[in-house]
């Protein structure tokens, strides 16, 4: 699909949004981004004004067609969110295939166009080029080329791989029309349950600033433009350190701890990705307990509606005039299904949802995430609670970033390019090595005994959670230890499920440590043939238990079985490094501060790696 235009008298070729035939100030490509804005802005109603404000979760149909009706997380349909609320910007979940994917998104373009101004659609996600899928954080690849966890690409402490990592990304986003990306996360992982760990780069705050601003150079560019995807800098002052590890999505883990005095290690990645242009900033749910900034003691109230972190830190002391975009649905409680996910209005639970909004807006947002509740922010503009300026200001702020991504000039895309883009071969090989090479070898050794790795020879080979395809590219698989020649089990870091509220089963929360009952099991395969063990660090596990009898144990954070395989065999060589302490038990976790970087004595320290 092809935009319409037009050809003004001087050969300039334009998007006659409002229809009117005239080429005015705000369709101009030639003029500067700020005389368009302010433009359109003069032209634009109050509830247009107001939709921009709203960012929420949309649904793509399978078949590459706009929904008509709710999804089963989208509160409305694409036309009546789209011109009937005037909202904007979306968060898209499932995707299709490539093409289906560009072709939903065209789709979705051409149902703004009809809009009085023809206010094009910014299309966001969360990181989906990895494996953990989760509607509240990420999703697995896919059809996208597939790496490692950002954690695995921690592990690489490699600045030109990460920037080449997001260029791929950036890429294959812009191929389906995907234009502004809800990460990176610069949260520091230091507090060892936290079930937000995949999606960082680890504990270390000089790591994860160069890093973070290496992914956003290669997503943004340099500057924000037509070739870009707008990056989202999340989540402010900084998310880990989450008072026992309890996510802040619910409501038992709503407070953040300083116990350590580290808030500035958490503070630290903020202002180079701001110097370097990030287009928005999230604060995270989490409300601080006992923090004092300065001498200033901190309200203790979620992070989102906080004046003193998003004005006063964010906005005045650090000089941020871009986004301020809200974590999702602090106004109202999210009911999916038979369960419920409630508003994360900590601290402030007691107001109704109009008075979260007002609060919000006081403590100096943009843009309301998971919302679509535009009525009430026009009612608290026609109770003169919130002046049409403030709102001005918010709405400037979001068409600046639309007009730098050239969206107002062509917001459609290729349907042949996409299918020929997301994907590609060399993508898919890149992300391919990184995966093999992320693999972090702990212990390649038992009790004096050879090193296990690399796996080379043709072997007889017992395996759990790995696939057939991988072990027959290290030997023939048996059904039994006492046939095998060698043992390779995968597992994940232990988790306590859980399932009563809304997204609950997705995060991996609670204990590190592997009951006795598995740890027994793998003693006993060890006790028959030597054990290879591969540990899935979306979590810091406690492997105490398991390296007395295990010949080698390595960890891994997005790696399939066959760059597994690749990596135990030494094809690809292993090149890995922990990018956080391995605690040695559960106790030394519980009496960790959450907000302190490792520990005094761990199993593992970060940045150890062993070579084979």
């Amino acid at each position: 699909m092809k935009p319409v235009t037009h050809t003004a008298s001087d050969g300039t070729t334009y998007r006659d949004l409002n229809g009117n035939g005239v080429m005015d100030p705000f369709e101009d490509p030639r003029l500067d981004v700020d005389t368009r804005v302010e433009d359109l802005l003069s032209r634009m109603s109050l509830p247009e004004k107001v939709g921009l404000m709203f960012h929420t979760v949309i649904e793509a149909g399978e078949d590459g067609r706009v929904l008509e009706n709710p999804g089963r997380i989208s509160k409305s349909g694409t036309r009546e969110v789209v011109l009937g609320k005037h909202l904007t910007h979306f968060n898209v979940h499932a995707l299709g295939e490539p093409r289906l994917a560009a072709r939903w998104h065209n789709e979705l373009q051409a149902v703004a166009e009809k809009s009085p101004h023809g206010i094009p659609v910014t299309v966001s996600t969360d990181p989906r080029h990895a494996f953990l899928e989760n509607v509240g954080t990420s999703f697995a690849a896919k059809g996208f080329s597939q790496w490692p966890e950002s954690l695995g690409l921690a592990a690489l402490r490699d600045p030109a791989l990460v920037e080449q990592f997001a260029d791929t990304a950036r890429e294959e986003y812009v191929a389906v029309g995907i234009r502004a990306a809800l990460h990176p996360t610069v949260d520091l992982a230091t507090e060892p349950r936290w079930a937000r760990q995949p999606q960082t780069f680890g504990q270390d705050p000089a790591l994860v600033t160069e890093l973070g601003v290496a992914y956003l150079r290669g997503f943004q560019g340099d500057t924000l433009g037509p070739d870009s995807v707008a990056c989202t800098a999340k989540h402010f002052p900084g998310g880990g350190p989450q008072k026992d590890g309890e996510d802040a999505h619910f409501p038992y883990g709503r407070e953040q701890a300083y116990e350590g005095g580290r808030f500035d290690d958490h503070m630290e990645p903020f202002p180079p990705l701001l110097e370097a242009g990030v287009a928005a900033v999230m604060p995270y749910y989490g409300m601080p307990i006992g923090l004092t900034i300065d001498g200033e003691a901190i309200e203790e109230v979620g992070f989102g509606y906080n004046e003193q972190i998003v004005t006063g830190l964010l906005r005045e002391q650090l000089g941020y005039d871009g986004v301020v975009l809200t974590d999702w649905e602090l106004v109202n409680d999210n009911h999916v299904g038979d369960q419920v996910l409630p508003a994360r209005a900590w601290g402030v639970e007691h107001l109704t949802p109009i008075e979260r909004m007002e609060r919000i807006l006081r403590a100096g947002a943009d843009q309301f995430g998971g919302e679509e509740c535009v009525e009430l922010l026009l009612e608290l503009v026609a109770d003169g609670r919130v002046s049409e300026d403030r709102i001005d200001a918010s709405a400037r702020r979001l068409l600046a970033v639309k007009f730098r991504l050239g969206l107002f000039d062509n917001p459609y895309v290729d349907e042949d390019a996409a299918a020929v883009t997301v994907g590609r071969e060399d993508f898919r090989t890149a992300g391919y090595a990184a995966q093999a090479r992320s693999v972090t070898v702990l212990q390649n050794a038992v009790a004096g005994s050879a090193p296990a790795l690399p796996l080379t020879g043709t072997r007889k080979v017992y395996a759990e959670n790995f696939s057939d395809e991988a072990v027959a590219t290290l030997g023939d698989r048996v059904g039994s230890p006492a046939d095998a020649e060698v043992a390779i089990v995968r597992l994940t870091a232990p988790f306590d499920a859980r399932d009563d509220l809304f997204l609950e089963a997705w995060f991996h929360q609670g204990s590190l440590d592997f009951p006795p009952g598995l740890v027994s099991r793998l003693g006993a395969i060890a006790a028959t043939c030597p054990l290879v063990l591969d540990v899935v660090l979306d979590r810091p596990a406690v492997l105490t238990p398991l390296l007395p009898f295990a010949s080698a144990v390595v960890a891994s954070y997005g790696t399939n079985d066959a760059a597994l395989a690749d990596a135990l065999a030494g094809r690809i060589a292993p090149v890995g490094r922990l990018p956080f302490d391995l605690p040695r038990s559960m106790e030394q976790v519980r009496k960790h501060p959450s907000d302190v970087p490792g520990f005094g004595d761990p199993l593992f320290p970060f940045g150890f790696g062993l070579e084979i």
